[in-house]
């Protein structure tokens, strides 16, 4: 047995973009209500609150916010990220910390946030990860160290609301996104490069939102098969 989806209201952040758009698109189909914390806009209609994911506080305020404004939240999706590869010694200091500051503080303030929404409806949080939490390349200190820090911290907030919120920590490889965009052209994936389309990762997403009170998905790596960064 599943839990509809129908009127339930999730709370996505990096909604205008990319996994984040595509989890708004799917709840929407659903016949969910989606919320969006971004920089952007998101889709025409779908309510949302800019924030900047780096500022911790703004980003409890706004979840907070968004969720009075729901009514209440129903599940929770951490889609935002960032990353600019390089050398740790060429990397600024001030982006190295946005990077982990957006991905893995970000993802803690948001959730922190929504908890006692969540209780109430015996919700569901979804973190985003990576492929390259699990797997350490070069030239990635900063987004490695902010995803290694995502798995660790799901892992251990699974354990903590054990019986009170469903916690799935997942795990995407590269996907067809603008992720990739600003990137110096050695950091970008190749013209043969095999990537996932997101609205597939959007879905195994929504497998997670729709498991019923009591049954919980813990993890999931959702990627191409071929996959060059898993396993």
């Amino acid at each position: 047995m599943t839990r509809e989806t129908d009127g339930r209201a999730i709370l996505v952040t990096g909604g205008s973009s990319g996994l984040g758009a595509a989890v708004v698109t799917a709840v929407t189909k659903a016949g969910g209500r989606p919320y969006v914390l971004d920089r952007q806009a998101p889709a025409d209609g779908v309510p949302w609150v800019e924030c900047d994911l780096a500022d911790t506080r703004a980003a409890e305020a706004a979840t907070r916010e968004l969720a009075e404004q729901a009514g209440g939240l129903d599940g929770v999706v951490t889609a935002a990220g960032l990353d600019v590869p390089g050398k740790l010694a060429d990397v600024p200091g001030e982006t190295w910390d946005r990077i982990v500051a957006v991905n893995l503080l970000g993802t803690a303030a948001v959730i922190r946030a929504a908890v006692p929404y969540l209780e109430r409806a015996h919700g569901t949080v979804v973190t985003v990860a990576s492929t390259l939490g699990i797997k350490a390349v070069s030239d990635a200190t900063a987004y490695c160290a902010a995803k290694f820090g995502v798995v660790g911290f799901t892992r251990a907030l699974a354990a903590e609301l054990a019986g009170t919120i469903g916690v799935t920590l997942l795990i995407p490889g590269g996907m067809r996104t603008a992720f990739f965009d600003t990137r110096d052209e050695q950091y970008r994936p190749g013209p043969d490069a095999v990537l996932n389309e997101p609205a597939d990762t959007a879905a195994a997403i929504m497998f997670a939102l729709s498991q019923p009170p009591g049954c919980a998905v813990r993890e999931m790596v959702v990627c191409a098969e071929q996959e060059s960064s898993y396993p």
